[in-house]
């Protein structure tokens, strides 16, 4: 893909929101507190009315803290407005209860939570839910004409780095007067811009690629404001608002976004080549190999392929299981997109909860390991990896 005349993306992510601190300070400061006074009760209505912008409450999202995180976070998406969430399934949740009472289709793989979330929690609720593969796309018609509005998809998918079309998803999607929400926390604003291919939503865990450090839990909403304004209420009664300090925080980390997932790219690549060449690894999942089967589709829609890789090993579960238990640098633990390099067995942990029929319908075998590649050197997590599969 080619770039646009606006700002870089690491220039957005540096000076992407417009408060200016009193002292000079380059960074916002931190304005953990709760409520913030007025000089009037004119001046008071003026905000809670909305004739004005301000401060007032920190559990509406009213705060200068988390003014300035979404400000960035709308501009790193080019978004027109972003909220900002506790976690990203409150950011789901939100905007599942606002725009997919109708009817939601999810395809393809998604993260775990989101799965039982869709599959059990909002059929409670009466919403009805489609879960399809990206093999079932034929069956996309039928449920949009049957009534659903809401289609949501991860691309690249949990844990088989599967692509999906973002354009040709949205384009069909919008012809039946549905909207599009794209989960990009795989791929990041770095590698891959959702509303510019025809999304109506952009969502994020922001705890993994965004946050970048493993230090921090929270969600973000990107679109227009005309979609999101209705999100507002949900997120403020569901008690989903980010903290401040953690808006802080996270700010702090969209700094050193582009650096960090431009390295990851780099690294993740050099780790499937030398994968794909290994003879106890018996496939490799990656956007950026010229076998995978969504390499095409990857080179149109995203700018890097991306930090996150799966491998599958030569044998059997119990075989993949002992591999990622002698991994010294690769720490055996869920979540992605830290510093630090992850590795885990979807069977044990994002799609344990799963039947083993199930699993295998989705090309998730027991053999599969999913790895989420830091900022290490790339010569020491490939060592890593071979001392491992002896």
């Amino acid at each position: 893909m080619t770039r646009s005349s606006k700002p870089g993306l690491s220039t957005c992510s540096i000076h992407g929101h417009s408060f200016k601190d009193a002292h000079g300070s380059p960074h916002l400061p931190v304005y953990d507190t709760t409520t913030f006074a007025f000089n009037s009760t004119a001046d008071l209505l003026d905000v809670v009315d909305g004739r004005k912008p301000g401060s007032l409450y920190t559990r509406y999202g009213l705060n200068p803290s988390i003014f300035a995180l979404e400000e960035t976070l709308a501009g790193l998406e080019g978004a027109e407005m972003a909220w900002s969430f506790c976690s990203g399934m409150a950011a789901e949740t939100a905007l599942f209860l606002t725009h997919g009472r109708e009817g939601i289709v999810c395809i393809g793989d998604a993260y775990g939570g989101t799965l039982e979330l869709l599959a059990s929690q909002l059929p409670l609720l009466e919403i009805k839910t489609y879960l399809i593969l990206g093999s079932e796309l034929d069956q996309l018609d039928a449920l949009l004409v049957a009534g659903a509005k809401l289609v949501f998809f991860e691309t690249p998918t949990n844990p088989t780095l599967e692509l999906l079309d973002i354009r040709a998803i949205s384009a069909k999607a919008h012809s039946y007067g549905a909207r599009v929400a794209v989960d990009n926390t795989f791929a990041s604003p770095v590698n891959q811009r959702p509303l510019e291919l025809g999304a109506d939503f952009v969502v994020h865990s922001a705890t993994k690629y965004l946050g970048g450090h493993s230090d921090l839990t929270a969600g973000a909403l990107m679109g227009s404001k005309e979609l999101l304004m209705p999100v507002w209420n949900w997120r403020k009664n569901l008690g989903s608002m980010i903290a401040p300090a953690t808006a802080s925080l996270l700010a702090r980390s969209l700094r050193t976004l582009v650096v960090r997932v431009r390295q990851q790219n780099e690294s993740a690549q050099r780790i499937a080549e030398a994968m794909a060449r290994h003879p106890k690894v018996t496939r490799v999942f990656y956007p950026g190999l010229a076998s995978f089967p969504g390499h095409g589709l990857a080179k149109d829609q995203m700018y890097g392929f991306g930090g996150m890789l799966s491998i599958e090993v030569a044998g059997s579960g119990e075989d993949a299981t002992h591999v990622a238990d002698r991994l010294k640098l690769f720490a055996l633990a869920p979540s992605l997109g830290g510093a630090e390099s992850l590795v885990t067995q979807p069977c044990t942990t994002t799609h344990h909860g799963l039947t083993p029929e199930e699993r295998a319908r989705r090309g998730i075998s027991d053999a599969m390991l999913r790895l989420s590649v830091g900022l290490e050197d790339t010569e020491d997590l490939i060592a890593d990896l071979e001392q491992a599969l002896r």
